[in-house]
């Protein structure tokens, strides 16, 4: 995408010029000025004119005598005479009349004189401010001498490159913005009527998930002018230097309406002001949102000037700048669901050789929860893969292999295990597939592997849902408890010890049991009552308590006996069914990979 920039001559272009102007100046025009200034006459002459009392002022140098008369000649502004040994001179000048004054220079250039005394002085500061502002400029991160430019990016209609096919999986936003594209193309259409066009638009959802995209596609589509900033780029050193940015930002937008102006993490600018006054960033930055506001409410959305903005951290905006007339729409761009992973995939999948035959509905099973970015990412590593193997065209393998790359990390094949802690990997393993088998309404699962892996897993179990969910029974969280349980359980029953395998399901196991009961009143003991609030659910899950510490200390109880529960239920499961354990983990040891199918034929053939 080809940005639309304006040329601009440095400045020390001008500087050169102007010198070189002067330069021809002092050497072919001024030197003959000069000459005619003086002229040169014998001592025998001089004291001729002493005696005619022709000479109004004298002046002694070292060798020379320079003079004027009552009378000038015309072009001659003073004469010189060469100095000789005459005690009586003083007194025949003061018998003449004569007056006696101080020297007159004649061999130094006037204006070589007024560039060395001032042109040559300033250069050299306004060199050395140059230079400054250079290394302000590196260390900065910006130009020092344009504190006040917005230096936004503008992308000409027909350079944009984007439209709304190039975005999948998000139908919603898509349909919410379109009615902004047909303002921008029909805006007679919504004036006959008296409606006028939404001045902004604010993004709303987690990273990667085509905020920045669809703002594109919107101007795409719309065949206007984009300008397109960052909210760090309003954040200045100095006072005030940001609000001059939003000023100039709404200036430029204002000349090539109707355009759209796309502001990315607004919430760098547009956080919740404080009560009380502020001092340095603080106080810059409420600057930089009062004049946003100003502007906001400044310009004539009947122009056509649509301000979009996007964040993934909603909680923090200013009330003021999300209420009617400034951001009128609010338009959620959440994480994709099934069908929308499918169409990611096979957008992203146009540009790359596909082996045919490949089942994108298998990817997008196994990729729940990930964002528009994240597919992209699955999609290049396995063209990646595919070339690093030598072959022309992407495979299923390597759509399958990529997936496990993202979630776990690349394969370390050179690690070392000694035998020991792979059969007690492998047992942990079947451990969670034999629980998740055994379970009632479990995910299937898809594939185990005792290969270790870049994100420190030494092994894992993979489980594809067949149909999209978006509702979790108490039943439901309750057997992933058990299933996470196993790895732990199998350690016990087989080996009957424990190790830090199971770290990382302990952490999720305690985050579902927590949430049970602190979100979701799946607790017979506080019944619907909301002990815990997440902080931003688009950034991370994280939740703050919201209630006295003894309700905590409660609350870890019920945590504690929740996990036990589902931990004894695995063991009794695995214990119940130790032959299979120790057969599918002999296995799982020889092969190292078991696909899902494999592991339901052996289980069935045991039934």
């Amino acid at each position: 995408m080809k940005e639309a920039k304006s040329p601009k001559k440095p400045l020390i272009t001008y500087y050169l010029i102007a010198m070189i102007i002067l330069m021809l100046l002092n050497a072919l025009v001024f030197p003959s000025l000069m000459a005619s200034r003086v002229k040169e006459v014998g001592y025998d002459e001089f004291l001729t004119m002493v005696e005619n009392k022709q000479v109004a002022q004298v002046a002694m140098d070292s060798d020379q005598l320079l003079f004027t008369t009552h009378e000038q000649e015309k072009g001659v502004s003073y004469y010189q005479a060469g100095l000789w040994p005459d005690p009586d001179l003083t007194q025949k000048l003061v018998e003449s009349g004569a007056s006696f004054g101080a020297v007159i220079p004649t061999q130094d250039s006037p204006l070589l004189s007024f560039i060395m005394s001032w042109v040559f002085p300033i250069l050299f500061f306004v060199f050395i401010g140059q230079l400054l502002s250079k290394l302000m400029q590196k260390k900065l991160g910006g130009n020092a001498m344009q504190f006040g430019k917005s230096h936004a990016k503008i992308y000409v209609e027909s350079q944009t490159g984007k439209s709304f096919a190039d975005v999948a999986g998000q139908d919603e936003a898509k349909e919410a913005l379109h009615e902004i594209v047909d303002f921008l193309h029909n805006p007679d259409k919504y004036k006959d009527i008296g409606a006028s066009l939404p001045k902004g638009a604010l993004l709303v959802g987690p990273p990667g998930t085509g905020k920045t995209l669809l703002a594109k596609a919107v101007a795409g589509e719309a065949k206007v002018p984009f300008f397109s900033i960052s909210g760090s780029e309003f954040v200045e050193m100095f006072v005030g230097m940001g609000a001059a940015k939003v000023r100039d930002l709404f200036k430029q937008a204002q000349e090539k309406a109707p355009c759209i102006v796309f502001i990315d993490e607004i919430d760098t600018i547009g956080k919740k002001r404080d009560s009380g006054t502020g001092i340095g960033g603080n106080d810059e930055r409420e600057q930089t949102l009062n004049q946003l506001l100003t502007e906001m409410d400044g310009f004539d959305g009947a122009k056509g000037v649509v301000i979009l903005a996007a964040t993934n951290r909603p909680d923090s905006l200013d009330k003021a700048l999300l209420r009617p007339g400034r951001f009128d729409r609010r338009i959620p761009v959440e994480l994709p669901d099934l069908q929308g992973r499918i169409a990611i995939l096979k957008v992203h999948a146009r540009n790359v050789k596909v082996a045919s035959g490949v089942d994108f509905d298998t990817i997008g099973r196994a990729t729940s929860g990930a964002s528009g970015a994240e597919l992209a990412n699955i999609i290049n590593e396995a063209a990646l893969r595919a070339v690093r193997q030598g072959r022309s065209e992407v495979s299923q393998n390597d759509l399958e292999e990529s997936v496990e790359v993202v979630i776990a990390g690349y394969q370390r094949k050179g690690m070392v295990i000694n035998e020991k802690e792979k059969r007690i990997i492998a047992s942990h393993e079947i451990g969670h597939a034999l629980v998740a088998a055994r379970l009632k309404d479990a995910a299937p699962v898809h594939k185990i592997t005792i290969i270790p892996r870049t994100s420190g897993a030494l092994g894992y179990t993979m489980q594809i849902e067949e149909d999209e969910r978006f509702l979790q029974s108490r039943e439901d969280l309750l057997g992933q408890l058990c299933i996470l349980t196993g790895g732990r359980a199998a350690e016990e029953v087989v080996f009957g010890t424990m190790t830090s395998g199971a770290s990382n399901d302990i952490e999720k196991a305690t985050s579902i049991a927590r949430a049970m009961i602190t979100r979701f009143g799946m607790s017979d003991t506080f019944g619907m009552v909301a002990l815990e609030t997440v902080n931003n659910p688009y950034l991370s899950s994280d939740a703050s308590l919201v209630c006295s510490q003894e309700m905590a200390a409660k609350v870890d109880q019920e945590v504690q006996q929740v996990i036990s529960q589902a931990h004894q239920q695995a063991k009794a499961i695995l214990s119940k069914d130790r032959a299979l354990l120790d057969r599918l983990s002999a296995y799982l040891l020889e092969k190292e990979t078991i696909s899902g199918e494999t592991f339901m034929e052996i289980l069935a053939a045991q039934d």
